[in-house]
């Protein structure tokens, strides 16, 4: 396993209207997809890697999530000594990698970008992973963008990776796209066009909500004018680097490997569904439960 990287930030700061009224007293982030809440999927991603310190970059409404990482003695007590309930202790292995959780409040929305600055402190001088805290990224087994990330980071001393994802032409107008300098899996960044036309995108490689971001971004973030909303993007900040010749490196996923964006009801429901059904316990009740529900069957 490559190491080098031991910080990760995870924005977590989003008010999550789109997903209203759950989101009115609950973050988005730790809304459940089948067993756990979106977050601590990429938590877990995370350590899978060399990480053994990650920053939540938070907002108001958010102490769920500070909550969940937190060690519950009280609860921990309770399940070892009930024999009814000492196999639920597996459900917080979680809690047991030895990764530390820290916590800083975003009080304005200004964006990806003025979210990413208030990490400078925390990573100082070494290079770290973003990755976006309402974002799933999973395939067969686990996913492995995180380590090819880590690997193109350090082969190619990249100023900064990002993970892309293949969408269809006609969504493109959604996402961040790049211009790639070459064809393959892993490719120089030449450009990247927020939400272009179908007719204007370069490709249809869309920013997969996973970054490895040296220190020089936050001199880039520092120069980059606020856009619309007065928001800072992190984008507009890659750009920066790309235009003054720093190497930034693309890294297309795996194919059965996907995103899985928790920003509105329609992806959602989508993926909980799609979670549900592959739950290892009860994934075959599941689907024969929404089998007979689509054949119009009585339902116990």
């Amino acid at each position: 396993m490559p190491k080098g990287i031991r910080s990760a930030v995870i924005p977590v700061a989003g008010l999550g209207t789109r997903m209203l009224p759950c989101t009115k007293s609950q973050p988005k982030e730790m809304l459940p997809v089948g067993r756990k809440p979106v977050v601590q999927y990429v938590v877990e991603e995370l350590q899978e890697t060399s990480i053994d310190r990650i920053l939540f970059i938070t907002g108001r409404g958010k102490h769920a999530i500070e909550d969940h990482f937190d060690r519950d003695a009280g609860l921990r007590k309770q399940l070892s000594t009930d024999p009814g309930k000492r196999k639920l202790m597996e459900s917080l292995a979680f809690e047991n990698t030895g990764t530390r959780f820290f916590y800083i409040r975003q009080s304005e929305q200004r964006g990806l970008g003025d979210a990413i600055l208030y990490a400078r402190h925390f990573v100082a001088d070494e290079p770290f992973f973003a990755s976006l805290g309402d974002s799933i990224v999973r395939g067969p087994g686990n996913s492995t963008i995180v380590q090819k990330m880590l690997e193109v980071h350090q082969k190619r001393k990249a100023s900064c990776v990002i993970a892309f994802e293949e969408v269809p032409r006609d969504e493109v107008s959604r996402y961040g796209i790049a211009k790639p300098a070459s064809q393959g899996s892993v490719f120089r960044v030449e450009d990247l066009i927020e939400k272009p036309s179908p007719a204007e995108a370069p490709s249809n490689l869309a920013i997969a909500a996973r970054y490895i971001l040296s220190p020089m971004i936050f001199d880039a973030l520092d120069r980059t004018p606020p856009g619309k909303n007065n928001e800072i993007q992190l984008t507009d900040a890659i750009r920066i680097l790309i235009n003054e010749g720093e190497p930034v490196y693309g890294v297309k996923m795996d194919e059965g490997v996907r995103r899985y964006d928790i920003g509105n009801y329609e992806s959602y429901f989508r993926t909980f569904i799609e979670f549900a059904l592959r739950d290892e316990e009860l994934g075959g009740e599941m689907r024969e439960f929404v089998r007979g529900l689509l054949a119009g069957e009585p339902q116990p």
